[in-house]
C-alpha cells in the first residue's frame, strides 16, 4: 500500500472517530442534557456527592469539558462554591475514562449491530428521545469502525524501519511526547479520541509503553487546555479558579508521573501484559490517583485558589457580555443557559431606564433625561451579543425542546430591546416636552404618571422572572396587565375628551400630553407581555384568548 494512500487513510479515521465521538455527545446531550444538568446542581451539596456526580454526568456525556462549563457557570454565578465544584471536576476526569476502558476491549464486531440499531431508532421513529437515541448508537458504531480500520491500516508498517526510528526517537524524550499529546487532544477537542488511537497503536506494537503512557498525560494536560484558553471567562480572575485549578491538577500530576514512567511502565505491564488495556488502565489509574490525593485536600487548595486568583473590583464595561462562553457552543443546553442568564442583563438595564423615566417626571430635570438615555447603547449592544451568540450554535445538534428554548429567548431580548426603544424615543422625549413648553403638571398628575411607571417595572420583573420559570399563572396574570392598560388608556381618553368638553383650555395641552404618556406606557407594556407571557401561552393553547382580551 502507498504511503499517501495510508495517511489519507489515517487522517480519514481519525476524523470518522472525532465525528462518532461527537455525535455520541450530542445525541447524550440532546436527549439527557437537561436532566444531567439538574442531576448536577441538586448534586452540589457536599464534596463527595459532587464528585460522584461529576463521574455520572461526564461518564454520560462523555465530555468532560462540558461537565466543566456547567460547573463553571454554576460557580462563576455564585451559585456553588469552589470546594465541590473542584470535586466534580475531579469526578469528571474520572468519568472520561470509563469509555476509554469499554471500547479497549475487542468488541469491533458489535459496530454493524449498533448502526443498524442506530439507524432503526432514527429513521423509523418521530419521537425526538428515540431519534437522539439512535444517533447514540451511530456515533457509537462509527467509533468501533473507526478503531478497527486504524489498526487496520497500521499493522502493515508495524516493523517498518522508518516508524521505528521516529517512534524510537520521540519515545527518548517523554517530555516531546507529552507535549505532543497535549496539542493533539487541544486540536482535536477529544481527549477520549486521541487515547483511543493510542490503545489501538499500543495495542499493535507500534507505541513502546513509555511513549504511551506520556501521551496519555499530555491528552489529560490538553482537554484541560480547551477551558482555559478558548473559554470566554471574562476578565475577572476568579471566573478562572475552576479551569484554572483543574488544570494545575492535571498539571501537578503529569510533572509527579512522567520522571516514574519507566519503572511504572514495566510495573504496569507485568499487571496486564495486553498493551492496549494496560494504557487504558493507566489512563483511569492517574485520574483516580488523583482524585484520591485531591478530594481531602479540596479547602486548602480553593483557598490558595482565591488568594491567587481574587476577585475583580474594578467596574466592567456594562456593554459588554459576561456570561456568553464560546466554549459553551458545542454544549447546547449549557450555551442555553448562558443566554438565559444574560438575557436577565437586559431585564435589569430597562428597569435602570424606567427607574430613571421616573425621575425625569418627578424631579423635571434634563441632566436626568440625558443620563437615562444611554442605557439604550447598553441595551443594542447586549442585544446584538445575545442574537449572534445564539445563531452561532448548531441547529443539527438542538433538540426540539432546546428550538424551543432558542426562539423564548430570542424573543424576550427582542422585545426588550424594543422596550427600550420606546422609553428612549418615545417617553423620555414627553418628559422633555413638558419641560420645554412648561405644560402644567399638578401633583395628582405626577403621581399617576410614577405610579404607572412603577407597574411597567413591576411587569418587568415579572416577565425575568417567567423566563426562568415558565410559570403558566405567572404568564396568564401577566399578559393581563394587557387589559389593565387599555382600561387605563380609557379613562385618560375619557378625562381628556371631557376637559375638552368643558372648556379647560389651559389643561387640554396638558391633557394631551397625559394622554400621549399613557400611550406610550401602553406600548411598553405590550413589549412587556410579548417578551415572556405570550410563548408560554402559546405552549399551552392560550395565547389567542389572550390577546383577543388585551385587544391587540
Amino acid at each position: 500500500m502507498d504511503m499517501p494512500v495510508t495517511l489519507v487513510g489515517l487522517a480519514g479515521s481519525v476524523a470518522l472517530l472525532l465525528w462518532g465521538t461527537h455525535m455520541v455527545q450530542t445525541g447524550i446531550q440532546r436527549a439527557f442534557g437537561a436532566r444531567l444538568r439538574m442531576v448536577l446542581d441538586r448534586a452540589l451539596r457536599t464534596r463527595l456527592r459532587a464528585f460522584l456526580a461529576g463521574v455520572g454526568v461526564t461518564a454520560a456525556l462523555q465530555s468532560s469539558t462540558a461537565t466543566g462549563l456547567m460547573v463553571t457557570g454554576f460557580a462563576a454565578g455564585g451559585v456553588v462554591d469552589l470546594v465541590p465544584a473542584l470535586a466534580v471536576m475531579l469526578g469528571a476526569n474520572v468519568g472520561t475514562t470509563l469509555i476509554v476502558q469499554l471500547l479497549s476491549f475487542d468488541v469491533a464486531s458489535l459496530a454493524p449491530a449498533l448502526v443498524l440499531a442506530g439507524v432503526v431508532l432514527f429513521r423509523r421513529n418521530r419521537s425526538a428521545h428515540a431519534r437522539d437515541s439512535g444517533r447514540i448508537f451511530i456515533g457509537l458504531g462509527l467509533m468501533l469502525i473507526a478503531l478497527h480500520q486504524l489498526v487496520g491500516l497500521v499493522t502493515p508498517y508495524e516493523d517498518a524501519p522508518s516508524l521505528r526510528i521516529i517512534l524510537g526517537l520521540v519515545s527518548s524524550a517523554p517530555l516531546v511526547t507529552l507535549m505532543i499529546g497535549a496539542a493533539a487532544t487541544w486540536l482535536a477537542h477529544s481527549s477520549v479520541a486521541i487515547i483511543l488511537v493510542t490503545v489501538s497503536l499500543a495495542s499493535r506494537g507500534v507505541m513502546a509503553p513509555d511513549t504511551a503512557f506520556a501521551m496519555v498525560l499530555g491528552a489529560n494536560l490538553g482537554t484541560a487546555l480547551n477551558p482555559i484558553l478558548e473559554g470566554g471567562v471574562g476578565d475577572d480572575p476568579a471566573a478562572k479558579r475552576l479551569p484554572i485549578g483543574n488544570m494545575l491538577v492535571r498539571l501537578g500530576g503529569a510533572a509527579v508521573a512522567l520522571p516514574v514512567l519507566p519503572w511504572l511502565g514495566r510495573w504496569l505491564v507485568t499487571l496486564e501484559p495486553e498493551m492496549g488495556r494496560a494504557v487504558a488502565d493507566f489512563h483511569t489509574a492517574f485520574n483516580v490517583a488523583l482524585a484520591l490525593i485531591g478530594l481531602p485536600l479540596l479547602d486548602r487548595y480553593a483557598a490558595l485558589l482565591r488568594r491567587w486568583l481574587p476577585t475583580r473590583i474594578d467596574p466592567a464595561d456594562p456593554t459588554r457580555p459576561l456570561y456568553l462562553d464560546p466554549a459553551a457552543l458545542d454544549t447546547p443546553i449549557v450555551a442555553l443557559g448562558s443566554a438565559a442568564r444574560e438575557a436577565l442583563r437586559l431585564a435589569d438595564v430597562l428597569d435602570a431606564m424606567l427607574e430613571g423615566a421616573v425621575d425625569a417626571f418627578a424631579k423635571a430635570d434634563r441632566r436626568v433625561i440625558t443620563g437615562v438615555r444611554r442605557y439604550d447603547d447598553i441595551l443594542d449592544a447586549l442585544n446584538v451579543a445575545i442574537r449572534t451568540y445564539l445563531t452561532s450554535l448548531d441547529g443539527d445538534a438542538l433538540s426540539d425542546g432546546d428550538h424551543r428554548r432558542l426562539a423564548e429567548i430570542l424573543s424576550f431580548v427582542s422585545n426588550l430591546e424594543q422596550a427600550g426603544d420606546a422609553t428612549e424615543k418615545s417617553l423620555l422625549p414627553l418628559a422633555a416636552k413638558r419641560l420645554n413648553r412648561g405644560l402644567p403638571l399638578s401633583v395628582e398628575g405626577r403621581d399617576d404618571i410614577v405610579a404607572l411607571i412603577e407597574r411597567l417595572r413591576s411587569n418587568l420583573r415579572t416577565a425575568a422572572s417567567l423566563l426562568v420559570t415558565d410559570d403558566v399563572r405567572g404568564a396568564r396574570l401577566l399578559a393581563e396587565e394587557k387589559r389593565n392598560f387599555r382600561e387605563i388608556e380609557s379613562r385618560a381618553t375619557r378625562g381628556y375628551l371631557e376637559d375638552l368638553r368643558l372648556g379647560r383650555a389651559v389643561s387640554a395641552d396638558g391633557g394631551a400630553w397625559h394622554l400621549d404618556v399613557v400611550r406610550e406606557a401602553k406600548r411598553i407594556n405590550a413589549h412587556l407581555v410579548a417578551a415572556s407571557a405570550y410563548p408560554i401561552l402559546e405552549r399551552q393553547g392560550e395565547l389567542l384568548s389572550s390577546r383577543i382580551a388585551g385587544d391587540e
